[in-house]
């Protein structure tokens, strides 16, 4: 597998996390998994309302089957080999000063941030994430009881990575990513960002 490497000095961690899918389908426990949780609880937020909420199922157990059958066929073929399947969520009304309740602007733009935390404490960890959104949408609220202020944002496996099965590791490559002048800009839009 080839190394990325950086344009600009930045943390290691940054490039050395990817999202695999060839999991080891080992087991993960409740003490491996709270930290990740951890992470994500620091992540910034507007007004600091925190609006992401995580539901998850450990490989194994009364939820697993439900929270696989969610995913579309694809994902859930390498999916299976996770060791928790995970779905986040964000909160799109903000109470305010006086309890009254408000869309609120930014929750999947926290709820995007607190996923970045997560993943990467999985992977200083020594685990893996990958967050997909190729679930069935209708199907994941209604089976997993989500009211209806919250949307879900990402369906996540977290796991190991094995290389025990070589036909699915050698499809396994780490992505590059756009030059930063691609996406940032000094100034108004131009067409250099599109």
């Amino acid at each position: 597998m080839t190394v990325r490497s950086a344009a600009r000095p930045i943390l290691p961690i940054f490039i050395e996390r990817w999202s695999p899918r060839t999991f080891d389908e080992s087991a993960i426990t409740h003490e491996d998994l709270m930290p990740m949780f951890e992470a994500a609880r620091w992540a910034p937020s507007a007004f600091n309302l925190q609006p992401w909420r995580f539901l998850y199922a450990l490989r194994g157990d009364a939820d697993w089957s439900q929270f696989l059958s969610l995913l579309i066929p694809w994902n859930q073929s390498w999916a299976q080999n996770a060791s928790a399947l995970i779905y986040l969520l964000s909160d799109r009304m903000a109470e305010t000063k006086s309890g009254d309740l408000e869309p609120s602007y930014s929750h999947s733009f926290d709820a995007g941030a607190a996923f970045a935390q997560f993943a990467l404490q999985a992977h200083a960890l020594g685990f893996h994430s990958h967050g997909m959104t190729g679930f069935r949408h209708d199907d994941a609220n209604s089976a997993l009881g989500v009211p209806e202020r919250f949307r879900i944002e990402a369906a996540i496996a977290v796991g190991r990575v094995t290389n025990v099965d070589p036909v699915a590791a050698s499809k396994e490559k780490l992505s590059d990513r756009k030059a930063v002048e691609t996406f940032a800009k000094q100034g108004k839009f131009s067409d250099q960002l599109l």
